[in-house]
């Protein structure tokens, strides 16, 4: 049984998503305590809850008694089943913050996984499902045959109502292997591993806004557009950035940005350099406001010549551990992946080296 401090680092639940995600992988059950000791709110929120229920039904995991504002819990995963999976997280709990937990051990299940999930599709102090689709996930499609994610709904703070569908046609399948060490070693082989240090020559920047109906009116999406074009002109490159109304159930929306690079001329689809930065509409804000904050967001990170946003570095930790001589290059190390080290090297034989905002695995 692995032991974990849920206080650790910024006492968030970072630290309960990766663990759940390692344990249904690898098969090793833990328990952990202080759960979000950090967090004003302490213990389980409802995206957690979700998780963990929806691994009980994933991969026949068992659990004490948890409800919300649980502070310590033990988790034994079982084995991962392949199937159509539906979720509601109730109001609008993050839908990306849910996924961290479930998406890890999906890749690698017997055969095609599909997830329907409602929830928030953004928020405070989270990543929004556009991020998720246009920077994380083409950076896992390397373990994989298709990964697929489908925005239905938008749904908005504080009801939610909004709703993704996401397919995941496995590459490699856990069951087919005798052991875990087996599967570590093909999937080792034959991936191709994460390097992201050099950022490149930046080719085109894209982004998407979405927002209520409500705002259609005021045009506050075709402004957000404009000051954030103004503000990126600088540049010189291609700037390509969607709007949507939607009809939610809040009034809300967001602006998500992201810039990509090519190396010698080419776009690397095997290590694909893109970062990305967000800004959520909110009332107190004008939308010229939002559309300047969200570029200058973006563009630190562009002028940081790193190859990897900070937000990005931390999702990476768990599947960088599954290819031992990853190595990324971030702005800046935050807590949040100190946090996901912390836990990832609690599960996995490997170990994580950061110098200079680098950060590199190795097998122990």
């Amino acid at each position: 049984m692995i032991k974990l401090d849920g206080s650790y680092m910024e006492g968030g639940g970072a630290l309960v998503r990766t663990a759940l995600a390692l344990s249904a992988l690898t098969s090793k059950p833990f328990e952990v305590n202080k759960i979000r000791s950090g967090r004003p709110n302490q213990g389980l929120k409802a995206q957690h809850l979700t998780s963990i229920k929806a691994l009980k039904e994933i991969c026949n995991a068992k659990t004490s008694d948890i409800e919300l504002g649980t502070t310590e819990f033990w988790f034994h995963p079982g084995k991962i089943k392949r199937g159509i999976y539906e979720f509601d997280i109730g109001t609008a709990g993050s839908i990306t913050l849910f996924l961290q937990a479930i998406i890890l051990p999906c890749l690698f299940a017997p055969g095609k996984i599909t997830l329907k999930v409602k929830g928030g599709t953004c928020g405070k102090w989270q990543a929004s499902v556009d991020y998720l689709q246009n920077v994380l996930i083409p950076q896992l499609t390397r373990f994989v045959e298709k990964m697929e994610l489908k925005v239905l709904k938008r749904g908005y703070y504080p009801k939610g109502g909004g709703e993704i569908q996401l397919e995941i046609n496995p590459r490699f399948k856990l069951n087919e292997y005798e052991n875990f060490s087996q599967f570590s070693e093909d999937l080792r082989y034959k991936t191709v591993k994460i390097n992201l240090v050099e950022q490149g020559e930046i080719e085109q920047i894209r982004g998407n806004i979405n927002a209520s109906s409500d705002l259609s009116e005021m045009e506050v999406a075709e402004r957000i557009k404009k000051s954030a074009e103004n503000s990126l002109k600088e540049f010189n490159v291609p700037i390509n950035i969607r709007t949507e109304y939607k009809n939610t159930l809040s009034v809300g929306g967001e602006i998500v940005l992201w810039a990509l690079f090519s190396k010698d001329g080419k776009m690397d689809f095997d290590n694909p350099t893109i970062l990305g930065a967000d800004s959520l509409i909110e009332k107190g804000k004008s939308s010229e406001q939002i559309g300047k904050e969200v570029s200058d967001k973006l563009k630190v990170e562009i002028n940081s010549a790193a190859a990897v946003d900070r937000y990005l570095a931390d999702q990476l930790i768990p599947f960088m551990a599954l290819l031992p001589e990853s190595i990324i290059k971030s702005r800046e190390i935050s807590k949040h992946a100190q946090t996901n080290i912390y836990v990832t090297e609690q599960f996995l034989e490997i170990g994580f080296i950061i110098k200079n905002n680098t950060i590199l695995t190795e097998e122990k």
